[in-house]
């Protein structure tokens, strides 16, 4: 099979709807050529049926990036599937609802959204470095965290978190030839996003800001932007945050 991704073997974590920029990462993967594993946590029976609308059917893994049983066991089930991996995509976020009360908000709170949604891309990436022993490529999803968004409170801070973590994975892991990149998304009217209270005031900031435009429903510029950076056409690329936004992050206020 031709594409960008022929022969390539990519771990996609998060999907769970059509919706989601992790299924349009891992559908376009499999177009350009990639042979796609994705991971599941709670609701697996529901991954295991939209893993079947793919263009390719893929195996789906059980797995809670805040168990360390399952982080350790990752690999081996990796290898049931495939005998290495070339990529991996982190498209894992949460936090409680308090987490979204920025002033009332409990360590608690804030801990599980930095944990689930930051400290899970260094933890995912060692789980699966013992199968990338000649590099690969680390694809992260944020949103921007340069700005104090509406109704976003500490899950804006955990995705800084998550950008910070970006960039020490790529300093440590540059010279095991692994690259470590985020897409930087918009938006987007997924399972995740009804989670968040007061999306639409969120979300609103695009429908007047957004230069080239943006749709709230539409995940695949995104996933397309993921698939870019797992292919071999960003080769010395690392640490970077590549906003796929309709152009809101570089708008002045």
């Amino acid at each position: 099979m031709s594409g960008i991704l022929a022969g390539k073997r990519v771990l996609v974590t998060g999907v769970l709807t059509e919706s989601s920029i992790a299924f349009q990462a891992a559908k376009v993967a499999q177009e350009e050529g990639a042979e796609v594993i994705l991971t599941g946590f709670g609701r697996l029976s529901l991954v295991e049926r939209i893993a079947k609308r793919l263009p390719k059917p893929a195996p789906v893994i059980e797995l809670d990036v805040t168990n360390q049983e399952h982080l350790d066991g990752l690999a081996d089930k990796v290898r049931e599937h495939v005998d290495g991996l070339d990529g991996i995509v982190h498209s894992i976020a949460f936090g409680p609802q308090g987490a979204f009360n920025f002033l009332e908000a409990t360590w608690e709170d804030v801990s599980t959204a930095v944990h689930v949604s930051a400290y899970s891309l260094k933890s995912l990436t060692m789980a699966c470095l013992p199968l990338m022993p000649r590099g690969g490529s680390v694809v992260g999803l944020t949103f921007d965290a340069q700005i104090a968004w509406p109704k976003y409170d500490w899950m804006g801070v955990a995705k800084a978190a998550l950008e910070s973590t970006n960039r020490y994975l790529a300093r440590d892991l540059g010279a095991k030839n692994v690259r470590c990149n985020l897409i930087s998304a918009g938006p987007i009217k997924s399972m995740a996003a009804k989670s968040i209270p007061g999306f639409e005031e969120l979300a609103d900031v695009w429908n007047h800001r957004a230069p080239i435009g943006w749709d709230l429903a539409d995940p695949e510029p995104a996933g397309r932007g993921v698939v870019g950076l797992l292919s071999d056409f960003f080769p010395r690329t690392t640490g970077e945050i590549v906003h796929v936004d309709g152009g809101v992050h570089m708008m002045g206020a």
